[in-house]
């Protein structure tokens, strides 16, 4: 089976990031995830990622940093996850909740309270590596190290 390549988006707000709650009936229904999808043949990871947002949440994102990429195994097939840093563009609707059950603003030091899917958890060790506060450049430096 192939391994196919997922964006996720942390949207970040203050010490918070944006959770979405996978929609009944889907895959891994209820678990909370960092919103994003598979890339589309063609497409950059970075396209992708503001794709599925704008599609998945109303919204628009800049991209600050990439995360490290990390596979995970489920019955159904294999995932890389990429991961980007992201914030809100300043004219952006907020994000709507319109392929996901719900979404949730959660504090970092709080998602051990959510039921996240699998492939996230690596996520969430590399981004916890990145010092809260950091400005988007140093964050982008602090994820190229990883």
């Amino acid at each position: 089976m192939p391994t196919i390549p997922v964006v996720c988006a942390l949207i970040l707000r203050g010490s918070s990031v944006l959770l979405a709650q996978r929609p009944m009936g889907k895959h891994l229904a209820l678990k909370w995830e960092f919103p994003g999808g598979k890339v589309e043949p063609g497409e950059s990871a970075e396209q992708a990622i503001r794709r599925e947002i704008a599609e998945e949440l109303g919204c628009e994102i800049a991209v600050v940093a990439a995360l490290p990429r990390s596979l995970h195994e489920y019955e159904r097939g294999t995932v890389e996850m990429i991961p980007f840093i992201c914030h809100l563009l300043e004219h952006s609707a907020p994000p709507v909740a319109r392929e996901h059950e719900a979404l949730a603003w959660v504090e970092r030091d709080n998602l051990e309270q959510y039921d996240l899917a699998a492939a996230d958890w690596p996520v969430v060790q590399a981004w916890r590596s990145v010092p809260l506060g950091d400005s988007p450049s140093t964050a982008a430096a602090t994820a190229a190290r990883l």
